[in-house]
Parts: C-alpha cells; sequence; structure tokens
C-alpha cells in the first residue's frame, strides 16, 4: 500500500490542485481504454488466420484512425486549456507575498505589511526535533490564511529557482531581473511541503518550502507578533 501510495499525486489543498487531479484522471481514462482497444485489435489479429490477396485498399478504415485520434485530442485539450486559464487567473487576491530564491535559502516578503520579512532556511539535522521531516522542515515557516486568494511574486537574487509545491499544484520559475507572477487559495489548515525544482547548484535539494495554513484570526495574531 505504501509503494501504491508513492505513484500517486499529493491530496490536493487548493481548487486548482483538484481540478489537476481531475484531469489527471480524465487523461489516464482515455489512456487506458485506447490501450484496451489496441491491445483487442491486436489478439483478433493474431487470432484470425483468413487472409484475402485480393484487398488492395481500406477507405473505410483508414478514414476511421485519422478521424479518431484527432476526436481523442480534442477530448484532452478542451479540459487542458480550461485548466491553464483558471491557473493564469488572478482573483482579487487578499494580500500579496514577495518570495526572493538566493543560493541556497528563500527570503519572504509581506508587501501588505510593514516590517514583516524573513529568510526560511533549512532546519540542520543535528538541530531537528524528532517530530520534523527530515530535510523538508524550515526555521521560518510561510503563514497564510485559508480560504483566502494569495498573489505570490517569484523573482531570484542570483541563479535560477523553482517555488513548487505539489499539494497547491503551483511551480514557477525564479528567474534573475523578472517577476513571475502566481495565484493560489489554500482551502484546509495544516502544513505543505514544497522544495525547489530547478538544478541551482550544489545545495539545490537543500531549499526546502514549508506554508502553514492557518485560519484568518489566528493569521493575524501571526502578523501582530512578527511585527512588534
Amino acid at each position: 500500500m505504501a509503494t501504491w501510495l508513492t505513484l500517486t499525486l499529493q491530496d490536493s489543498a487548493s481548487p486548482v490542485m483538484e481540478q489537476l487531479i481531475f484531469f489527471h484522471d480524465h487523461a489516464l481514462m482515455i489512456m487506458l481504454m485506447i490501450i484496451t482497444a489496441v491491445f483487442y485489435m491486436m489478439i483478433s489479429i493474431i487470432q484470425n488466420k483468413q487472409t484475402s490477396r485480393f484487398i488492395l485498399e481500406g477507405q473505410m478504415i483508414e478514414t476511421l484512425w485519422t478521424i479518431a485520434p484527432a476526436i481523442i485530442l480534442v477530448f484532452i485539450a478542451i479540459p487542458s486549456l480550461r485548466l491553464l486559464y483558471l491557473m493564469d487567473e488572478i482573483h482579487n487576491p487578499v494580500m500579496t507575498l514577495k518570495t526572493v530564491g538566493h543560493q541556497w535559502y528563500w527570503s519572504y516578503e509581506y508587501s501588505d505589511f510593514t516590517k514583516l520579512e524573513f529568510d526560511s532556511y533549512m532546519v540542520q539535522q543535528e538541530d531537528q526535533p524528532i517530530n520534523m521531516f527530515r530535510l523538508l522542515d524550515t526555521d521560518n515557516r510561510v503563514v497564510l490564511p485559508m480560504n483566502s486568494p494569495i498573489r505570490m511574486i517569484v523573482t531570484a537574487a542570483d541563479v535560477l529557482h523553482s517555488w513548487t509545491v505539489p499539494g497547491l499544484g503551483v511551480k514557477t520559475d525564479a528567474t534573475p531581473g523578472r517577476l513571475n507572477q502566481i495565484s493560489f487559495s489554500v482551502n484546509r489548515p495544516g502544513l505543505l511541503y514544497g522544495q525547489c525544482s530547478e538544478i541551482c547548484g550544489a545545495n539545490h535539494s537543500f531549499m526546502p518550502i514549508v506554508i502553514e495554513s492557518v485560519s484568518t484570526n489566528q493569521f493575524i495574531n501571526w502578523v501582530s507578533k512578527m511585527s512588534e
């Protein structure tokens, strides 16, 4: 059971990730239907002993195997384009978070609040409590209110990085001299883990991301405490 779970997508923590999982299942179902039909035809051909040396062409089957793939691609392309549009849309964000990638840590700045910025480093193994994930926890977590549209601006200070949180269905490049914008909303409380998914140097695998989703009241209390 544990091996099977490692082959599946993470549980969704945002509406976008829910749609990504639905699209993934939709595409896999179409692939399963195609594979089943191909295997059926292969077995039928192998077991069929009848031959005819007078068949010169088969216009009907040639028409079908040209039109059928086009129809299948339409059934894949329409939900895919819809999902791309939804992921690109910015829905009246309640707050903006700026993220800067460094070698090899992240810096966060809450642009809507004064004096609220910090660096987020991976917790070293010798300093790590027993109940924390190895190589995935940070000393400063990104605290965000749940059920609130968040706009994130991502850039880098040195080389290419990539801010990625699979549970949110979010992945965007952090490019030096360029601002990339993404939008998401966390729909459940808890901790969400991610990592830099761009090969950015020797310590590339030691740039974890931890998002702590809390209620609005808890978030306001956290902001007040951090701004003191």
